[in-house]
C-alpha cells in the first residue's frame, strides 16, 4: 500500500509539472513570456477571413488550404503594440505559402462586404523563391522587403521540418530571423498596433488543396523588451525619409542628401549648385528637378556629387511625374566631350508607359531600371509603384566590378563592369564613341536633367572594400 501511495504521489506531481510547463494560456512566465496558444484550443484566436480549416493537433494549429477561398486569417482577438513574438512553423509542401501578420487590421467592407485583413506579414516561402522571413503588406503595398535584399538569408527556412521565427516590433521597426538567422529589418511609418495572425494563403489548384502549414510555441513578450544582437551587413528599408539607423550608421551607410539644403552636390562641369530657380530646388524633403521642354541638359543641366566613388552600395527613391525621363549615372568622370548631359552608366528613371525612348534601344533596354542603352531590366508590373508614388532604386557595385541593379527591392539585372561582355555590349551602343566608357576607376555620381519633374529623396551609400 505504501509503494502504491509513492506511484500515485510521482504520478501525480509529474503531471502538475507539466501542467505548469505546458498549459495556462496567457500564463505569465518569470521571463516576462505569455502564450498566444495553449496546445489544445484555439482560445484567444477568431477566423476572420477565408473558408481554410484551423483545427487543433497533437499540440498544434494546423491550417488546411481549400478551393474557392480567398486568403484565410486566424487572428488574436486582443491587439499588441511593442512585442517580440517567437512561434515556430513547418511546411510540408513547396506549393503551399503562408505568412504572420504583425500589427494587423480588418475591414469589414473589404474584398466586396467579404472582409478584409490587412497589414504587414512575416513571409513564409517554401518556394524556390525562397523569401521566408520578408516583409509583405497585405492587402495593401504589397512587398516592402523582397529577401532579394538579404540573399543570404534565403536557405535559413528548411522545408518540412519546424523553423523558428522570431519578430521584433518596437517603435517603428521590425527585424525577423529565421532559425537564427538575421533576415529582415525595415523602419515603417505606420500601424503603430493592430492584432497577430497566421495565414493560409488561396490557391488555384485542386491538387493543392488539402496542404497543410503548421504552428506551435507561440509566445509573446509586451514587456522588459530585450534586443537580439541582429548580424551586421542587412540592408535597411527605411520609409522615414532621408534617415539613417544607428545600425546603418554603425554599418558604413551615409546620407548623400540632408533632406534640407544641396550641400555635397555641384552642377555637372561648374563649381557651384545651379541657382536658377525654375530648374533644381529642394522642397518638402526631396532634390527636385522642375519641368521644362523636355530636353537633355537643356534647362539648367544634371547635378553631380562632390565626391567620386569607386566600390559602393547605393540607395535613392525617386517620384516621376507623368511621361517623364531621368537617370541616376555612376562612374562619372565629366571629361567626355558632349553637349548633353555628362556621360556615365545609368540606371535609367522613366516612364515606360508613356515616354517614347521606352521602345526605342535593343530588347528594352532604355526602360526603367535598365543599364541605359546596354542591358535591360527585367521586372514584373507589381514591382512597379505608380507615377505619383515612390519607387526606390538601388546601385551595387563590388569591388571586384560585379554591378547590381534593384527596383522596389528586387534585383532586375547584373553584369560584370569591363568584362568582355560588357565591352561587345558598350560596341553596338551609343556609348562607342567613347573609349573605355563606364570602366573608370572611380567617378561622379549624377542626378539627371532631362526636362521632366522627377523627385529624390532618401539618397545613401556605403562604400564597399
Amino acid at each position: 500500500m505504501k509503494n502504491s501511495n509513492k506511484y500515485y504521489l510521482l504520478t501525480f506531481t509529474i503531471a502538475f509539472i507539466g501542467n505548469i510547463l505546458f498549459s495556462n494560456i496567457y500564463a505569465q512566465t518569470p521571463l516576462g513570456w505569455k502564450s498566444l496558444f495553449d496546445g489544445k484550443t484555439l482560445n484567444g484566436w477568431k477566423q476572420a477571413t477565408g473558408k481554410a480549416g484551423y483545427t487543433v493537433e497533437k499540440g498544434q494549429i494546423v491550417g488546411t488550404t481549400v478551393m474557392d477561398s480567398p486568403n484565410s486569417f486566424l487572428v488574436t482577438q486582443k491587439e499588441y503594440g511593442d512585442f517580440i513574438l517567437e512561434l515556430d512553423t513547418k511546411v510540408d509542401n513547396a506549393t503551399s505559402n503562408s505568412g504572420v501578420q504583425t500589427r494587423s487590421h480588418f475591414d469589414p467592407h473589404g474584398n466586396n462586404e467579404g472582409g478584409k485583413v490587412y497589414g504587414r506579414q512575416v513571409e513564409i516561402d517554401p518556394s524556390d523563391r525562397k523569401w521566408t522571413g520578408g516583409i509583405y503588406d497585405e492587402g495593401r503595398r504589397d512587398w516592402l522587403y523582397p529577401l532579394e535584399l538579404n540573399s543570404k538569408a534565403k536557405p535559413a527556412f528548411k522545408l518540412g521540418q519546424w523553423n523558428h521565427l522570431r519578430i521584433e516590433c518596437i517603435g517603428n521597426s521590425i527585424k525577423t530571423w529565421v532559425n537564427g538567422v538575421a533576415t529582415a529589418y525595415m523602419v515603417d511609418t505606420i500601424d503603430q498596433k493592430g492584432f497577430i495572425g497566421l495565414q493560409v494563403h488561396a490557391i488555384g489548384k485542386s491538387e493543392d488543396a488539402g496542404k497543410k502549414v503548421y504552428f506551435k510555441n507561440i509566445r509573446i513578450k509586451t514587456t522588459s523588451l530585450t534586443l537580439a544582437p541582429f548580424a551586421p551587413g542587412v540592408y535597411v528599408v527605411d520609409y522615414v525619409s532621408n534617415h539613417l539607423t544607428n545600425y546603418e550608421k554603425q554599418n558604413g551607410w551615409r546620407l548623400l542628401f540632408d533632406g534640407k539644403t544641396n550641400s555635397g552636390w555641384i552642377g555637372a562641369n561648374m563649381t557651384t549648385f545651379p541657382t536658377k530657380p525654375d530648374g533644381w530646388i529642394v522642397r518638402d524633403g526631396t532634390m527636385t528637378i522642375l519641368g521644362s521642354a523636355g530636353g537633355e541638359a537643356a534647362n539648367v543641366g544634371d547635378i553631380v556629387t562632390k565626391e567620386q566613388f569607386s566600390a559602393f552600395d547605393l540607395s535613392f527613391e525617386f517620384k516621376m511625374s507623368t511621361g517623364a525621363n531621368s537617370g541616376v549615372k555612376y562612374f562619372v568622370t565629366l571629361n567626355e566631350d558632349t553637349k548633353g548631359s555628362a556621360i556615365g552608366l545609368e540606371y535609367q528613371v522613366l516612364d515606360d508607359k508613356v515616354h517614347p525612348d521606352a521602345k526605342l534601344g535593343r530588347n528594352g533596354d532604355r526602360t526603367l531600371a535598365s543599364l541605359y542603352d546596354l542591358i535591360p531590366a527585367y521586372k514584373q508590373d507589381r514591382f512597379v509603384r505608380p507615377i505619383g508614388a515612390w519607387n526606390t532604386g538601388r546601385i551595387i557595385v563590388y569591388p571586384n566590378n560585379h554591378v547590381e541593379h534593384y527596383l522596389n527591392g528586387v534585383k532586375v539585372l547584373e553584369y560584370e563592369r569591363g568584362s568582355k561582355e560588357f565591352k561587345d555590349l558598350v560596341a553596338i551602343s551609343k556609348f562607342v564613341v567613347w573609349k573605355n566608357f563606364g570602366e573608370a576607376k572611380e567617378g561622379h555620381l549624377l542626378l539627371q536633367d532631362h526636362g521632366f519633374e522627377v523627385n529624390y529623396r532618401s539618397i545613401k551609400i556605403k562604400p564597399l572594400q
